[in-house]
């Protein structure tokens, strides 16, 4: 299955279980998916997660966690917490289920490597992968 098959099947599924699917807005969405790669990059998670399952063992059976599932750069953010303290981390829970913990980082970083590309990136990736690594 190439990706165009994937969106059409994910598409068709997202249509048939929710019907409040705006047919506008779908399309806007493709046309950033084609202007920019890590909105595509973002916009695929659906693609990523049928893919994740041919890579490598190593990678795969690992503990899981309750994990983000669609993991990138832009996931994460500041907020206030009960008592107005300021926090940061991870603000991006709409795929949350429990999955290799691996799953994370390896998005994570393939995300880094997109912004790195794009020049959206201040740091080397090599540093922001070490990052990654130490976190």
């Amino acid at each position: 299955m190439n990706i165009s098959q994937a969106t059409t099947e994910y598409e068709n599924w997202l249509r048939n279980d929710c019907p409040a699917v705006v047919e506008p807005e779908l399309q806007f969405k493709h046309q950033e998916m084609r202007r920019d790669p890590f909105l595509f990059f973002r916009a695929t998670y659906y693609r990523w997660a049928q893919l994740w399952t041919g890579i490598g063992d190593d990678l795969r059976h690992v503990p899981e966690v309750l994990a983000a599932g669609d993991m990138h750069v832009g996931s994460f953010g500041t907020w206030r917490d009960t008592e107005g303290r300021l926090c940061w981390g991870v603000d991006d829970f709409d795929e949350c289920w429990p999955l290799p913990y691996t799953n994370d980082l390896v998005r994570l970083a393939a995300s880094v490597k997109i912004v790195e590309r794009l020049g959206q990136l201040s740091i080397p990736l090599k540093d922001a992968s070490a990052a990654i690594l130490e976190g």
